[in-house]
């Protein structure tokens, strides 16, 4: 790693060493309250608009206009079989194989059509472990889930909690609870990265110690997915999903991935809720009662996908291609989240007034650093927005700050940093 200096001078050699610095330009920058371009470090909750977006979002429409029903068999982009057009991609994205992955729904509603295949508790193992603080929708999911098969919320999730005085989880703790719970334990859920504390999990070590005690293991890649190397097949993992419009950018309430390991590509006897789109393609338009899956994860879709969506996470998925794909990424994300972590660290500021409380090691982590800020957090967000900084506050006082390889650049890091070193010096 670069030896790094908190000067405009370094950051711009960076800068202009950097080989992804030309994607940038194929994002729209929101405007600064001066009038220039924000530094837009929220990617961990709405990733930017490419460019690209618009022409894909209106070739749809001139299909629909030109073409009508038709649409969905003929032109460039069929609508039909349009949701097969991001499966390399996709299996690119998470190391899957394009069997085990699809693009559909939301990523809540994917969440609760794999837990119903893939939570099937009995009367002796029946518990499911996940993060203490999960999201909500994470932890809304399993309550209901747990509810639906009859259980008490309070009994059957079990929540994992770092250490006292500890703000993160070890690997061993999960694993060590991972075996306390043992014959009990029917499910592991967790993020592939907290959504809070910015925490990358050691999901391969995870799956091995729950497929060791017989559970289930799957993951919410809401806040991994375009941000971390993953390679979900390798890793044994059972199911997964994620939202795209994160560090993917494919607008607000883009379409979910999801992934579902190839031994379970025909197994038609899993339970699940089927609908017509999940059927065996080749039949489905004979309109028989009897569902049949579609092999692979193909056979957890209900419904034709949403085109406009899909064409906006395609038109995303393709300057992630064209960038060399998420290695590439991921190399370019550790150095800035790396020099974003040295420049705060460089405010010498005491931990009573601000902590870093996402890990330091590049591989617990991705390109997001959450900020506990003991004094006056509102106010140092509420300057920071006022000097253009877009960033991310959770209450109670934490902000989350997160540089992004495809858009950001090390010269905006490095202004943060000046801009945390003026508002430091009031608070000291």
């Amino acid at each position: 790693m670069t030896t790094f200096q908190a000067t405009p001078e370094f950051a711009a050699t960076l800068d202009a060493q950097d080989p992804l610095r030309r994607f940038r330009e194929q994002f729209h920058i929101p405007p600064a309250p001066d009038g220039g371009e924000s530094i837009y470090f929220c990617g961990n909750s709405l990733g930017l608009q490419p460019r690209t977006v618009r022409a894909a979002i209106e070739q749809e429409l001139e299909s629909w206009e030109r073409q009508a029903v038709e649409g969905h068999f003929r032109g460039s982009s069929p609508w039909m079989p349009y949701h097969e057009t991001l499966a390399d991609s996709t299996a690119r994205l998470v190391g899957a194989k394009p069997l085990e992955v699809i693009v559909m729904n939301n990523l809540t509603t994917n969440l609760h059509l794999l837990l119903i295949s893939f939570y099937r508790p009995t009367a002796t193992r029946y518990k499911v472990l996940m993060e203490g603080g999960a999201f909500p929708s994470d932890q809304y999911a399993v309550e209901s889930q747990v509810k639906l098969h009859g259980y008490a919320p309070d009994d059957a999730i079990v929540e994992l909690v770092p250490r006292p005085g500890e703000r993160t989880l070890r690997t061993e703790d999960i694993e060590a609870k991972i075996r306390e719970v043992g014959e009990e334990l029917a499910l592991v859920l967790l993020g592939g990265i907290n959504y809070y504390t910015g925490q990358a999990f050691d999901m391969q070590a995870i799956t091995k110690a729950g497929h060791a005690v017989g559970a289930t293991v799957g993951f919410d890649l809401a806040h991994a997915a375009g941000n971390l190397v993953m390679h979900l097949h390798d890793w044994d993992v059972d199911f997964a999903c994620w939202c795209s419009y994160k560090y993917l950018n494919s607008g607000p309430g883009g379409v979910s991935g999801a992934f579902v390991h190839e031994r379970f590509a025909n197994r038609p006897d899993l339970p699940r809720l089927a609908g017509w789109w999940g059927h065996d393609a080749s039949e489905r338009f004979q309109m028989k009662k009897g569902f049949k899956p579609m092999a692979g994860a193909a056979g957890w879709q209900l419904a034709n996908g949403q085109i406009i969506a899909l064409a906006m996470h395609r038109a995303a998925l393709n300057i992630v291609d064209e960038a060399g794909g998420i290695a590439v990424l991921r190399r370019k994300s550790e150095e800035l989240t790396a020099y974003l972590e040295f420049v705060l660290r460089n405010l010498n500021l005491p931990p009573s007034i601000l902590e870093i409380i996402t890990p330091s090691e590049p591989q617990d982590r991705g390109c997001q650093l959450s900020l506990l800020v003991h004094k006056d957090g509102r106010g140092l967000f509420d300057y920071l927005s006022e000097a253009g900084v877009i960033g991310d506050w959770r209450e109670p006082n934490v902000i989350r700050l997160a540089p992004v390889p495809l858009y950001n650049t090390f010269g905006e890091v490095q202004r943060v940093g000046e801009l945390m070193a003026a508002w430091a010096e009031r608070v000291r």
